[in-house]
């Protein structure tokens, strides 16, 4: 046992009483932080919580397509674009384009077709999904501020248009934690080109404590590496000396309270030593059967890559993981990485929607069969649409003023249709919806109060929606 001289003991002791005394003279004010996450057991931290009434979702899946798919061409078809075509866009004022080269109005190169009981039109674009769109409620006034790709992504996956602000997701398990405490509440997939815009900010845990950061599973391959213990080390070796790492951080962490960084990083070597035995089977996709795979378009080599996210998106929701987050499109190094269609709209748009279409409609139609429907929140969107005008002749520039997103699931009436743009698809106008409201929608569906899921930081208590955000009443009646 270690001595100290009275002098030492006095010193600590007074530093102690007085220490006691600021803290409670900053609590008198208001001007503690929050209560430090990081001294909870991560098994607290990570563990299923009450949610603030009863949820009609019990996880999300997210397919975030990077690069700004065309609302045009894609869910809401305009006859007045077609009609006017090669014509200037007038009686809007100035408008605003991000890269300059502002042409005539320019008709969709694809057609528009009624699908389902709904009738609701879809382009030539998205066949399959047009098949299930009975499935989704399809949003078209959906708008944003940014037409900057990175200021987009942060507007839709943080809630703010500032950089270091936590993630949906980081949202979702702060508020909800994990149903399965062997994998991550929240995994990222991005593309096998490459990450998304705006990268790891994408899936940021923020201020919040580090654990709720998004885990980034690999797209092709093995999506987590060194799964198994080295070669001649044994489980009860393995755990003695995760016990003497966890004895060591926990002196270091008491050192330096409320690091959340180093919680982080003790709860992640916990939860990779629970993952060696669970997340092999999670993350096997020969498992499924050939009828399964090929749902998802496992067979074609077009479809198979994003075909491979949404099969694994939906093995994790059925074991618990709470938020699933999927891009399509890479950071742009050629204008085919992503859905930045500024050149050539019609290449572009039709080489990602050969991906996506089959494994989108598959994953709807397994996790219904499976009855996970029920309970899982479907999102599909971008960062903005697409201006009505041509860009360089055959391509279409940012437009944040208008884009189209649906929502499938969790008790979401399907088929049918909220919003709407004007005559060219310009602007939302009928029943305009932010990312706040769409934020605030997702939380309400996983029985979270927006405006009661809060985190004390910087003064006051933030929350994902900040001051904003309004239910969706077609998606929360």
């Amino acid at each position: 046992m270690k001595t100290i001289s009275r002098r030492d003991l006095l010193f600590t002791s007074g530093g102690g009483i007085g220490g006691v005394a600021l803290a409670s003279l900053l609590a008198q004010d208001n001007l503690l932080a929050a209560e430090a996450c990081e001294t909870v057991p991560n098994s607290a931290l990570a563990a299923a919580k009450k949610p603030h009434f009863k949820p009609r979702a019990k996880s999300i899946i997210s397919l975030f397509m990077t690069g700004g798919v065309s609302h045009i061409d894609t869910f809401d078809p305009k006859p007045m674009i077609q009609k006017h075509h090669g014509k200037p866009l007038s009686g809007f004022g100035d408008i605003v384009v991000r890269q300059g080269y502002p042409g005539p109005l320019m008709g969709s190169p694809y057609s528009f077709k009624k699908y389902g009981q709904s009738g609701t039109e879809v382009s030539e674009l998205f066949p399959h999904m047009g098949s299930i769109i009975d499935e989704v409620a399809l949003i078209r006034s959906g708008y944003g501020k940014s037409n900057d790709h990175v200021l987009a992504h942060y507007e839709w996956n943080t809630g703010s248009l500032l950089m270091g602000n936590p993630s949906v997701g980081s949202w979702v398990t702060y508020g909800l934690g994990s149903e399965n405490q062997n994998l991550p509440g929240y995994v990222v997939i991005h593309d096998p080109r490459g990450g998304p815009n705006a990268g790891v900010s994408n899936w940021n845990s923020g201020y919040l404590p580090a654990a709720y950061q998004g885990t980034v599973f690999r797209p092709t391959g093995d999506p987590i590496l060194d799964l198994r213990p080295p070669e001649g080390v044994s489980g009860a070796q393995q755990r003695a000396r995760l016990d003497h790492l966890a004895r060591l951080n926990g002196q270091h962490a008491a050192l330096y309270p409320g690091s959340s960084e180093l919680a982080a990083r003790i709860a992640s070597y916990e939860l990779a030593y629970h993952m060696q035995a669970c997340a092999p089977e999670a993350v096997d996709l020969n498992k499924e059967s050939e009828a399964t795979k090929k749902l998802y378009g496992l067979d074609n080599a077009i479809t198979e890559p994003f075909g491979r996210q949404c099969l694994l998106a939906r093995r994790l929701v059925e074991r618990g993981v709470r938020f699933v987050q999927l891009f399509n499109g890479a950071k742009a190094r050629t204008d085919i990485d992503d859905w930045d269609a500024h050149s050539n709209l019609a290449e572009n748009h039709g080489a990602h929607a050969r991906e996506i279409d089959l494994p989108i409609a598959g994953l709807i139609r397994d996790l219904k069969q499976r009855g996970l429907l029920d309970d899982t929140l479907v999102i599909w969107h971008s960062e903005f649409g697409r201006m009505p005008i041509s860009q360089k002749g055959l391509g279409r520039d940012h437009n944040p003023g208008a884009m189209s997103l649906w929502m499938a699931g969790a008790g979401i009436r399907g088929g049918q249709v909220i919003g709407a743009t004007d005559d060219f698809g310009y602007k939302a106008t009928e029943q305009p919806v932010s990312y706040h409201d769409v934020h605030a929608t997702i939380l309400h569906l996983l029985g979270l109060n927006h405006k009661r899921l809060t985190y004390y930081f910087n003064g006051r208590q933030m929350r994902l929606t900040d001051v904003h955000g309004e239910l969706i009443p077609q998606l929360t009646a």
